[in-house]
């Protein structure tokens, strides 16, 4: 059938086929997921459900629990198939059912007050927090970085292998003394998270950017010299405005850096708030719902960040006319 008679029948018509289109693969994806990730759930969790479905009057084999413990998942699980719907309803569960994650996100995401310790908004808002001022710290000091390197020949020498070098130290080491020294001076509270924030945020920027201002070839720079231009009109003319589309891809990946720290300086600090105090809840209490709960959520709030900078980069680029 073409498109104009799908149209006339009252169908998709020629809006709908690429609405379809590119839906379609994307729910594919998603229910793949889902599928593997309930069938994950049975060898998972069949070790603790087999009693309970023996409580609920189903018969569960073999009988004899210390023989039960010495059988694998997937032999327990094939042994014992009335007790596979059980697997996915556990109070406890070793990889909690995605209808189980999404139950306690509506609970304690739409549910709670916002201003309850209880609601996972609460704490979403205390990591948003440190994750922006540490965001803009580290995107500030990573774009002057980038120009001091282009514009100057012993910072590109000095500094930029130092910069390097700050990665590899791992930020589950560095957090701890970072919050300890800190509140030795009285600092605490949003300052020292966000500075875990900029240090995972900032080299991103500082290579994109820099890979950015030194994008223009030598044609280009050469045709400023020839009207006489100054390094500073160079650099607004022309290199800034080529840098900005790797500013933008700099910027998705530091700001997902940025969350990362965040989450992370919120794990040794104590402080009851954030999404990383969630999580570390959660593991202490074996409470692996609400420890999900989080990840999902830190993912939802990551995923917002980086679309509102994709939302400011097509504005900015369309304006300056890179993009149509």
């Amino acid at each position: 059938m073409s498109d104009a008679a799908i149209s006339r029948s009252g169908g998709l018509g020629w809006i709908g086929l690429p609405l379809v289109g590119a839906v379609l693969p994307v729910l594919t994806v998603v229910a793949a997921i889902l599928a593997l990730w309930y069938a994950a759930c049975v060898p998972m969790n069949i070790h603790g459900t087999v009693n309970l479905a023996r409580q609920h009057g189903f018969e569960a084999m073999p009988p004899n629990r210390g023989e039960r413990r010495d059988m694998g998942a997937f032999a327990l699980a094939a042994a014992n198939p009335v007790a596979i719907p059980f697997t996915w309803n556990e109070e406890k569960p070793r990889l909690p059912a995605p209808h189980q994650v999404l139950s306690e996100l509506w609970t304690t995401a739409v549910m709670e007050p916002v201003t309850s310790k209880k609601s996972l908004v609460f704490h979403a808002w205390a990591t948003l927090s440190a994750t922006l001022l540490g965001f803009a710290i580290g995107t500030g000091l990573g774009v002057l970085l980038a120009v001091g390197i282009v514009h100057n020949r012993a910072m590109d020498m000095s500094v930029m292998p130092w910069a390097i070098a700050s990665q590899t130290i791992p930020i589950l080491a560095i957090a701890p003394m970072v919050i300890v020294v800190l509140a030795s001076v009285g600092l605490t509270g949003l300052l020292p998270k966000a500075l875990i924030s900029a240090y995972l945020s900032f080299f991103p920027v500082v290579v994109g950017m820099v890979k950015g201002l030194r994008s223009p070839d030598a044609m280009q720079l050469d045709l400023l010299k020839t009207y006489n231009a100054s390094n500073g009109q160079t650099f607004w003319r022309l290199r800034l405005p080529a840098s900005m589309p790797y500013l933008f891809a700099s910027l998705k990946i530091g700001a997902a850096a940025s969350l990362v720290g965040a989450i992370v300086g919120e794990l040794p600090s104590g402080g009851g708030q954030g999404l990383g105090a969630r999580l570390l809840a959660g593991s202490y209490y074996g409470q692996t719902i609400q420890i999900w709960s989080a990840l999902f959520m830190a993912a939802i709030v990551a995923a917002s960040v980086v679309g509102i900078i994709g939302f400011v980069e097509r504005m900015t680029l369309r304006r300056m006319g890179i993009r149509p």
